[in-house]
């Protein structure tokens, strides 16, 4: 039998790791340092920092979807989906979900993140092209990294440059890449100039509706489906199943053959675990719940326009409040009192926002009631005054 030893520093020499001991300092003083936020089931907090849009996942309906989905599947999906990660349920689920956004096939990940990367790394690679813009989502920059494609990053919503680089390439094949709603500010892109872009210079486009889900859109299929280019030619949708549907996991929407390919190609498809079985069922039985009521979007853009009345921020486009607040250490400071007061918002800082422009990043959801709303606003202006902001 072999015996481990553990490894020690040589002697006089330095801790390799003792360079994150000046960096914990180094983000503390910036006011940069994160801590997770951890919840307590009893906790009566109400919470605008989460992305539950609908407010379904503590809806009777989805927790008894996914407990029936436990009873049925057992906890866990067992294995990759090539495997014996893939059950009836899972099927079921892509093609009710491919049939309310108006795609041909739909196929799950185990998270956007993993639905993004698998997506991009799948359909560019060395030789092509993949235009991006500055207010990507992380997944999607990761997926262009990974990629080994050329990759050109333009202005956010610059459709302009974004032609201008499809035009001048010298690749074959081109992928143009975007968010429809960014996630930061909540503001919608110019998706029908990408795609016209797009199409124009024989390249694919691949759009985010991570944040369009049940939020914008018809009945809250989203905002390529507000524009009527649901199933068009060409086009790539991703988008979740952890906001709007409140469960977990991602899908990628397209034609058969993208599913196809993807099953084949996609490394986050190939060899992660799928998807688990309770998150199936909770995100079916929230489609469902959407299906039913198409007014459960409106419900929460009405919340949303009145929060960011009530706390002098822009009227949003989706679900997401941008109140700026400007430097990192105050837009802490506002948050924590927030929570102190019974109000959990969000607090982004550099790197996820520009400097100088740290906020409170506040999401209402479709089942508050106007009272709740008219609250949560007085304390966050409370909280505000009290930090020296207004």
């Amino acid at each position: 039998m072999t015996t481990l030893h553990p490894i020690s520093a040589p002697v006089g020499t330095d801790d390799a790791l003792a360079w994150l001991n000046d960096e914990a300092v180094a983000l503390r003083e910036l006011g940069l340092h994160r801590d997770p936020v951890v919840r307590r089931p009893e906790a009566t907090t109400v919470n605008l920092a989460s992305n539950d849009y609908l407010g379904l996942s503590t809806h009777s309906a989805v927790m008894t979807g996914a407990q029936a989905a436990v009873e049925a599947w057992g906890t866990g999906s067992t294995g990759s989906r090539l495997v014996t990660g893939t059950t009836v349920a899972h099927i079921d689920l892509e093609d009710d979900l491919a049939d309310f956004l108006g795609f041909p096939a739909a196929l799950a990940f185990s998270s956007g993140y993993l639905a993004n990367v698998g997506a991009i790394t799948a359909l560019a690679g060395r030789g092509d092209l993949i235009v991006s813009d500055t207010g990507t989502h992380a997944s999607l920059i990761d997926g262009c990294r990974l990629s080994r494609a050329r990759v050109v990053v333009v202005e956010r919503g610059d459709h302009a440059a974004v032609r201008n680089a499809l035009r001048e390439r010298t690749e074959e094949r081109a992928l143009v890449v975007t968010d429809s709603v960014y996630s930061i500010d909540g503001e919608p892109a110019p998706i029908a100039e990408l795609y016209a872009a797009a199409r124009d210079h024989r390249a694919a486009l691949l759009v985010d509706e991570a944040h369009a889900l049940g939020v914008r859109g018809p009945g809250g299929r989203g905002l390529v489906a507000e524009l009527g280019l649901s199933g068009a030619p060409d086009l790539v949708v991703t988008t979740v199943l952890s906001k709007s549907l409140g469960a977990q996991g991602g899908v990628v929407l397209g034609p058969p053959v993208l599913r196809s390919h993807l099953i084949d190609r996609a490394r986050t498809f190939i060899f992660d675990t799928g998807l688990n079985p309770a998150a199936v069922g909770a995100a079916h039985a929230a489609l469902g719940l959407l299906r039913a009521d198409p007014s459960l979007p409106q419900r929460l853009r009405d919340n949303a326009h009145r929060l960011a009345a009530a706390v002098g921020a822009p009227a949003p486009a989706a679900a997401v409040i941008s109140k700026i607040v400007g430097e990192p250490q105050p837009a802490v400071a506002a948050a924590a009192d927030c929570r102190e007061h019974g109000v959990f918002v969000g607090c982004f800082r550099p790197p996820s926002v520009p400097a100088g422009t740290s906020r409170l990043r506040l999401t209402v959801r479709a089942d508050l009631d106007i009272a709740t709303v008219d609250h949560v606003a007085d304390i966050i202006n409370a909280s505000l005054r009290r930090v020296g902001v207004r």
